[in-house]
């Protein structure tokens, strides 16, 4: 019940705004399924699937201040706010600082440190290779440089390259 509480004010929070809640909720269903197929445990479970409901929180934010939602200024501006946001929802410090970290780490695709940060930029990733159009051959590039958990590569192929 938490995830989803968390879901829909993070619908409430991006308004009218349907690119922005399209993006987590796809990101999240990418995020949950891999974790789920990665046999996660039921706590990184949790913080993975509340790091995809928040992880470009900064969006709007950052399309007010700076005119972008680049990665760097999504993260030095994120996970900020998903303290603040999540507060209510009463979490365990370390659990809420885990998720701050993902949330100001999700462009950052060295020193990944953590099955959940791999996967949380392995579910970002497939929807933004989808909202971007981006080709097989940069995807496949990505796969090959980033994508270390064998269900987000299962999917990866199977959305983008199995065409081919």
């Amino acid at each position: 019940m938490l995830i989803a509480k968390a879901a829909e004010k993070m619908v409430r929070f991006y308004e009218d705004s349907t690119h922005d809640i399209n993006h987590f909720l796809k990101v999240w269903a990418y995020a949950r399924t891999i974790g789920q197929l990665e046999g996660l445990d039921p706590l990184t479970q949790q913080t993975l699937e509340l790091a995809a409901i928040v992880h470009d929180i900064a969006c709007p934010l950052c399309r007010r201040l700076y005119g972008s939602t680049d990665g760097p200024l999504q993260e030095r501006e994120g996970a900020v706010m998903a303290e603040e946001f999540l507060k209510e929802f009463r979490l365990p410090p370390e659990q809420l600082g885990r998720i701050c970290y993902l949330v100001g780490h999700h462009h950052t695709f060295t020193g990944v440190n953590g099955l959940d940060y791999q996967i949380l930029l392995e579910a970002d990733y497939l929807v933004n290779a989808e909202e971007k159009e981006l080709d097989s051959k940069t995807v496949a590039y990505t796969e090959e440089r980033v994508f270390r958990t064998a269900a987000g590569s299962r999917l990866l192929e199977s959305i983008f390259l199995s065409h081919e």
